[in-house]
Parts: structure tokens; C-alpha cells; sequence
């Protein structure tokens, strides 16, 4: 840092200091500043207590405690010339901590600190001042878990950045700042700087955590849907299984479908659940897009027959700008995350198989024995 001397067109260097040099103290001294002047931390902050105890079961104390424009408690770690190595597991605890803080707990704590400072202010008033509201019952106090966390150092060892950068992965929202105190002469100054997420970039760092947490929640919520799957496919079977054997080499599968040979390959009937609907269908797909239409045609031309025998009409899908095509059978009114659809759609499920073996089992055989005659 330096200053700038107009008249002489030069710049003077300032001296980087630390301040233990100066004989500076981190609850004395810095806690006071920032508690005097939040706005240094880049933002409006309303600070509601310092040296905070008030954790059930536990002794520690945390430095500052504030809100933001947001209504979200910002927890505040002080140290002085080193981060010190455990310094985010402390700050964790401590958002753990206030997270249950309701919003009468932080009046109350607000109201309290007031008192502590000699202010016969009200704090509810000042709370919903700040927050731009005209009455505290509209105002909204530490939603969620949106607690946030403000370490403040003059130096910060690489296993506190290293942890912070990881945290910022599952959109946890801390920020670090470096303090550097400088003299010149008699003059003292203090920098401070936010270090994480980088200034410049801290939109885009935070677009990148909230992209990682999406695909961590995906990839929980296809592992979630997995096992759905697995649990619904081993009821549908079980029950199945008892009525007839038409799936008896069949097993549970992960899979949104599962898959019954009727005689020519290529040519299936698929069973199909999801959270929108289950069908029971007749699936071409022998790989050519022209071979799946010539066989979904072929039987097209014996709609009224199959219809007759399946006992009600179909829904006949030639899907011309797609590689397969299908007849189908279907109800869009259960849900596979609905448990207490399960009953409804295992016997819809076994019902549908059962007929369509016997309205596509003849029809098969002559495509069958239709394809083989064009290809002697």
C-alpha cells in the first residue's frame, strides 16, 4: 500500500505492520472496530450481540453476531495475526448453534445486547427498520439454513482456505477477509480484503457451488429413485409371480421398465412405471427404423382383431420421426412415488401383460413367419 504525495508526484510506501507489533488485542480492539463499523465486511450488517454464550450445553462464545438485509444470521470470527488451524470447525459449530435460533430467540438476544451497551432503544423496532419493514410481525429472521460465516484474519493457513473452498462446493456461504494494518509515521491504516470467494469472481464461485450442489442433489435423487424402483419391480413381481408365470425369470430392476419376450426378437412387451403414469406396451425395436415401421404397419392392419381380444381399444403410437414405435395401454392417475399407488399399479400392470399376451401372441407369430418369407 502506499500513499500518494501530490505536490512531490510520488508515491510513498506505507509499512506493513502486524498487530501484535502494535500492541493491538482482538476483543479489545478489532471485535470493537468491526462492531462500530460493519459496513468495512462489504455490506450492511446489523451486529445483534457480541461475545455471544448463549449455546445450551456449551461454554464457547463466538465474536460477533449480526443479521443481513436478508433477515439471515451472519456469525463473525475474529482472529488477529493467524487464521489458526481449527478455525472453520469452530465457525461451523457455531452456525450449527444459531441455526435453531428462533425469531423471538433473536429479539431477545438483540434486546439484550441494547441493554448491555447502554441503549434503551427497542429492538424490534431497530429490526425492522433495518430490514425495511413497517412492523416486526412481517419481519422474517434466519430462514433455513442460510446462516452465513465471516472469518476475519490477518493471515490464513492453507488447511482453512483449502476447507472454505470446499464448503463453497455444497453452497455453504462463508467469505474470508485478510486484515493488514500499515503505518505511516504517526498515521495507522487497516486494509481489509475479501480473500474468499474472490471479489471479482464471487458471482460466478457462487454459481459454480449451487451447479455442484444440483448435481450432488441428482445424482442422490437418481440413486433415491433406484431404489424405488428395485422395491416396486420386487412387489410387482411377487405378485405377479403368483398368478401366473409369465415373469417367472424375470428379476427386480432398478430400471423405470422391464422387459417380457413374446416370441421374435426385437418385439417386446414392456412394462413401464414412473411418477406420472404406468403402461403395458408392445415395443418394436429390431434396430431399423424402417423394419419397426413395416412391423408396427402390419400389425396396424389387424387393429380390430388384437383390440377385440386385448377387450378395449389401444393406443397405437407409429412415432414416424423415431427410430421404434409401440401399441400401449396406459393410466396417468398413480404415481410411482405414491406407495399407496403400488396395489393399483401391479394389478393394472399384471392385467395389461396377461391380455396382451393373448391379443399379440398370433399376430407375432405371422410377423414372424411373414419376415422370414421375405428374407428366403
Amino acid at each position: 500500500m502506499y500513499t500518494i504525495d501530490k505536490h512531490k508526484n510520488r508515491i510513498n510506501r506505507l509499512e506493513e505492520r502486524t498487530f501484535s507489533d502494535l500492541a493491538f488485542k482482538e476483543r479489545e480492539h478489532l471485535q470493537e472496530w468491526i462492531a462500530q463499523e460493519p459496513t468495512c465486511l462489504g455490506e450492511d450488517l446489523l451486529i445483534i450481540q457480541k461475545e455471544f454464550d448463549g449455546f445450551q450445553d456449551t461454554r464457547e462464545r463466538l465474536d460477533l453476531l449480526a443479521v443481513d438485509k436478508q433477515g439471515n444470521l451472519v456469525i463473525i470470527e475474529n482472529k488477529l495475526d493467524d487464521s489458526g488451524r481449527d478455525v472453520t470447525w469452530q465457525v461451523l459449530k457455531y452456525a450449527s448453534y444459531c441455526s435453531s435460533l428462533s425469531k423471538d430467540d433473536i429479539r431477545s438476544i438483540f434486546q439484550q445486547y441494547l441493554k448491555r451497551i447502554g441503549s434503551d432503544a427497542d429492538a424490534e423496532e431497530i429490526l425492522a427498520e433495518f430490514l425495511e419493514k413497517e412492523d416486526f410481525s412481517e419481519v422474517q429472521l434466519n430462514q433455513g439454513y442460510a446462516q452465513r460465516i465471516m472469518m476475519i484474519a490477518a493471515k490464513f493457513r492453507k488447511e482453512v482456505t483449502s476447507t472454505v473452498l470446499w464448503l463453497m462446493n455444497f453452497n455453504m456461504r462463508i467469505q474470508c477477509f485478510k486484515i493488514t494494518p500499515y503505518k505511516f509515521g504517526e498515521q495507522l491504516f487497516l486494509k481489509i480484503d475479501q480473500i474468499l470467494p474472490v471479489q471479482d469472481t464471487q458471482d460466478y464461485s457462487i454459481s459454480m457451488a449451487t451447479k455442484a450442489q444440483e448435481e450432488i442433489a441428482t445424482q442422490e435423487n437418481l440413486k433415491q429413485r433406484h431404489h424405488v424402483r428395485l422395491d416396486f419391480w420386487s412387489a410387482f413381481l411377487k405378485a405377479a409371480n403368483q398368478k401366473n408365470s409369465l415373469f417367472a425369470n424375470t428379476s427386480p430392476s432398478k430400471d423405470s421398465w422391464i422387459g417380457l419376450g413374446i416370441g421374435m426378437s426385437g418385439v417386446t412387451i414392456n412394462l413401464v412405471v414412473s411418477k406420472n403414469y404406468t403402461r403395458s406396451e408392445v415395443y418394436f425395436n429390431r434396430g431399423s427404423q424402417e423394419e419397426n415401421k413395416w412391423c408396427f404397419d402390419f400389425m396396424k392392419e389387424q387393429q380390430t382383431k388384437i383390440e377385440e381380444e386385448f377387450g378395449e381399444p389401444l393406443i397405437w403410437e407409429r412415432m414416424d420421426d423415431k427410430v421404434t414405435s409401440r401399441i400401449k395401454t396406459e393410466r396417468t392417475d398413480v404415481s410411482l412415488y405414491e406407495k399407496s399407488d403400488w396395489e393399483q399399479m401391479i394389478d393394472f400392470l399384471i392385467d395389461a401383460s396377461e391380455r396382451m399376451v393373448r391379443a399379440f401372441k398370433g399376430p407375432v407369430r405371422a410377423l414372424n413367419k411373414k419376415l422370414k418369407e421375405q428374407n428366403q
